[in-house]
């Protein structure tokens, strides 16, 4: 019995009313469907009816549901309480209300919408016994306070105690309010994206990012903002300072930081010159655009190696930084020649 369907519409040229009877057969063909996955969809009515009574037919055995389609009125009360639901894309668009959440085994859940998020109100007193993962997408330039309209709808449920995964996603330049991310003390994988275009949009600093790093210290990955730009205003040393100090557990980060601030000699956390802790697992640094001057090469080199000892790739678009790469690669694999040359020669 088949209980799985992922068909992968590339190019999605079909025409609206085969791919809409293609959808309409596949209870029939597929019955106790438990794992539904249907992208990219073109969107129109015969396609929202489709997948609609797909969703409904099938409702008491579903437990993934991702589909990229608008879904009727019915349709969406029924995606709001479906009992063994674990994994749900949602497709928001206009001033769409969601009923409340009911959903006690949902484990993650994605939301792609349009100009408004009235939506979140499905959020609120929601039931979630295990939601691990929230992901928001939008393409509107309007977003508004995204962030804090999503902590004051969580904190009417038990989301702030065990989300650890969440991101949100947007090409357009916004300045996100960070502060209202803290109350997802939990969180593992935070990534927060924005576009620079006409200047900087990184509201980070050192204050801000010190802030986020204490109250999340199981951390793993960390991104803001799309590639950094190239002149961008953000967090200094003492910013990653912090970060490597109470996130251990990080092991990628694309932020924001100043170049010129980095010196291995400056480098203070707490009024001290050194880090007072164990090695951050940093591995893995985004750079993207940001300048560096040629003559700053050694400088942020040993300064980076100072806060995160384990850092080993650097992700970059600037050549600027192609002898930093260079620089901490040689690094790395003369430390490992130097391990094992000390593990050979002890008894």
């Amino acid at each position: 019995m088949t209980t799985v369907i992922d068909i992968e519409l590339i190019p999605s040229n079909l025409p609206e009313a085969v791919t809409a009877s293609m959808i309409t057969t596949l209870p029939t063909l597929c019955p106790n469907l438990q794992r539904v996955r249907l992208c990219p969809l073109p969107r129109g009515p015969a396609i929202t009816a489709a997948v609609s009574e797909l969703l409904i037919t099938d409702q008491d055995t579903i437990r993934s549901f991702h589909v990229d389609s608008l879904l009727t009125e019915a349709a969406r009360e029924v995606i709001c309480i479906l009992p063994n639901l674990c994994e749900l894309l949602v497709v928001i668009d206009g001033p769409t209300l969601l009923p409340t959440f009911v959903l006690p085994n949902l484990t993650e859940i994605e939301v792609e919408y349009g100009h408004n998020h009235g939506w979140l109100q499905g959020f609120r007193g929601a039931t979630f016994g295990k939601l691990a993962s929230v992901t928001f997408r939008s393409e509107s330039s309007s977003i508004d306070d995204l962030l804090e309209a999503f902590k004051r709808v969580a904190l009417t449920t038990s989301i702030p105690e065990t989300l650890s995964t969440f991101g949100f996603y947007n090409s357009s330049p916004w300045r996100p309010n960070y502060h209202s991310l803290l109350p997802f003390t939990q969180l593992k994988e935070l990534v927060v994206e924005f576009s620079c275009r006409g200047g900087c949009s990184s509201t980070i600093d050192d204050d801000v990012i010190t802030e986020l790093a204490q109250t999340m210290p199981k951390l793993e990955i960390l991104q803001f903002g799309e590639e950094p730009c190239s002149i961008p205003t953000g967090v200094t040393a003492k910013g990653l300072a912090a970060l490597a100090f109470y996130c251990l557990h990080l092991s990628m980060l694309r932020i924001h930081f100043r170049v010129a601030s980095l010196n291995p000699i400056g480098v203070t956390f707490c009024g001290r010159s050194t880090i007072p802790r164990e090695d951050c697992a940093l591995t893995d640094l985004d750079v993207g655009d940001i300048h560096l001057p040629e003559e700053s090469v050694l400088m942020v080199t040993l300064t980076l190696l100072r806060i995160f000892p384990h850092l080993d790739f650097i992700d970059y678009r600037n050549v600027g930084w192609r002898k930093v790469a260079h620089a901490i690669s040689l690094s790395k694999r003369l430390a490992d020649r130097s391990s094992e040359t000390h593990s050979f020669a002890t008894p």
